[in-house]
């Protein structure tokens, strides 16, 4: 009679498995989990995440028992199978959370750019919008002014000038096409 071996020990628990038997989980613990383990830190080659996924897969043989088909495969095939697809599972969500991460620290990162240029550049726009303001006449200035630095509705400019709305209006329209012209700004 021949002594059985592991894979044969496997065979006979894990019916005895998917009826609930505790004690024959345990017999089939200690013949699968070292390659389950062995398999998982194949993959993952950390240890402590071999060891969480050795844990999750002598789990769901537990739950899964009654589901395994012997004509697929012996009991140790089935489980380190699924060893296997759990461990690529872990490193597909590992790689997923650091890219998560990274991305977060990078949306977080303050964007360079040169306080001096900027502050020259203000500088000269203010300066050649103080020249194009010069060329508006004295009623479109004072409007703009008002509507725009003043921050005034264009009724309140009219009220404050002593002038009709659409008369405010045009001086405001006009004045701002000519600083357009002068700007240079095209639509």
């Amino acid at each position: 009679m021949p002594v059985p071996g592991p894979h044969t020990l496997a065979d006979d628990t894990l019916d005895r498995v998917a009826a609930g038997d505790q004690d024959a989980f345990t017999a089939l613990y200690d013949a699968l989990a070292p390659a389950v383990h062995g398999t998982a830190l194949a993959v993952l080659r950390d240890p402590d995440h071999a060891a969480e996924v050795t844990q999750e897969v002598m789990v769901e043989i537990w739950r899964t028992a009654d589901r395994y088909d012997r004509r697929l495969g012996s009991p140790r095939t089935w489980a380190t199978t699924m060893a296997h697809r759990r461990a690529i599972d872990r490193v597909r969500s590992v790689q997923s959370q650091r890219t998560r991460d990274q991305a977060a620290l990078d949306r977080d990162r303050p964007i360079d750019y040169d306080h001096v240029s900027e502050q020259v550049e203000g500088r000269l726009e203010a300066e050649r919008l103080r020249h194009c303001m010069d060329g508006l006449t004295d009623t479109q200035r004072e409007s703009v002014t008002l509507a725009y630095y003043g921050g005034l509705s264009y009724r309140e400019v009219a009220e404050d000038l002593g002038a009709a709305l659409p008369t405010i209006k045009s001086r405001i329209r006009d004045g701002l096409i000519r600083l357009r012209d002068c700007l240079g700004v095209t639509r």
